[in-house]
């Protein structure tokens, strides 16, 4: 007679587990979540507004998919646990299958919004892939995400039949920079390890939250320029992001990091209600 060991029992999570995790949750759902209001803000019809942002989506998980694909062998070097293709848990087949089927929904609803609203959103997905296969280890590293997050602005009022204000994409332009910032300063060790060298990190870990904070000051300047609030709103504006950009510069542990996302949630909120 046998025995079997007591013990916790190890799984491997699901198919569709490993593939959400496998496409950056977190920054698709938020960029998706930021057209759907930028829809709103425009007065996009309600079927326009579930295409786009269904269009959005598609694109979102394509470019997680295919960043994990891109580096699940830098990512396994580094020794990444969140990372289901690095561990194993996920499998390569099944999100090249995936990123197939998001090519061609991505496709298909972006330009049921109309050719130029369509052409702009597939731009907006291509600058990204430039991103993963190349640009991130370059100084360029902040490019598309300029030109990805300007160009979303465009992409809505434009399904709406015309042109973006002007500060709609040069302040979503300046929030992505900020973005992109924020976004590598967890991953500078890791990053450093498996030989990616973007701007942050030819900045360093103490030049990025203040550099993140001028960029995100001057995205909150553009949008209250542009968009001529209340006096007493820009007051507040201003006087909250000025606080959280001092913490930015001054702040110690994880308060700069925190602040700086501050910043860029104030300045989404702008872009969203300040139309």
């Amino acid at each position: 007679m046998t025995t079997r060991p007591v013990g916790p029992e190890v799984t491997s999570p699901s198919p569709v587990r490993a593939l959400v995790g496998a496409a950056h949750p977190g920054p698709a759902l938020a960029v998706t979540v930021l057209a759907g209001l930028l829809a709103v803000a425009q007065g996009l019809a309600p079927t326009t507004t579930v295409v786009l942002v269904a269009a959005v989506l598609a694109g979102q998980l394509l470019v997680g998919w295919s960043n994990d694909l891109v580096d699940r062998t830098r990512d396994r070097a580094a020794g990444r646990r969140d990372k289901p293709l690095a561990t194993g848990t996920g499998s390569v087949a099944v999100v090249r299958t995936a990123c197939g089927a998001a090519v061609v929904a991505c496709v298909v609803l972006s330009l049921a919004l109309g050719p130029a609203a369509g052409l702009v959103h597939l731009a907006c997905v291509a600058s990204a892939w430039a991103y993963n296969l190349w640009l991130k280890t370059t100084v360029w590293s902040w490019a598309p995400y300029a030109v990805s997050f300007g160009g979303l602005t465009a992409v809505v009022t434009l399904a709406d039949g015309e042109a973006p204000p002007w500060w709609w994409p040069v302040g979503a332009a300046l929030l992505g920079v900020g973005a992109h910032l924020l976004n590598v300063l967890p991953d500078l060790a890791d990053d450093a390890a498996t030989g990616v060298r973007g701007l942050p990190h030819r900045l360093g870990p103490q030049r990025i939250g203040p550099v993140a904070a001028v960029v995100l000051v001057t995205a909150s300047v553009v949008v209250l320029v542009g968009s001529g609030p209340p006096l007493v709103v820009t007051v507040a504006v201003v006087t909250v992001v000025l606080a959280l950009a001092a913490v930015v510069v001054v702040g110690t542990g994880r308060s700069p990091f925190v602040a700086a996302v501050g910043i860029a949630l104030v300045d989404a909120l702008l872009l969203v209600v300040a139309r």
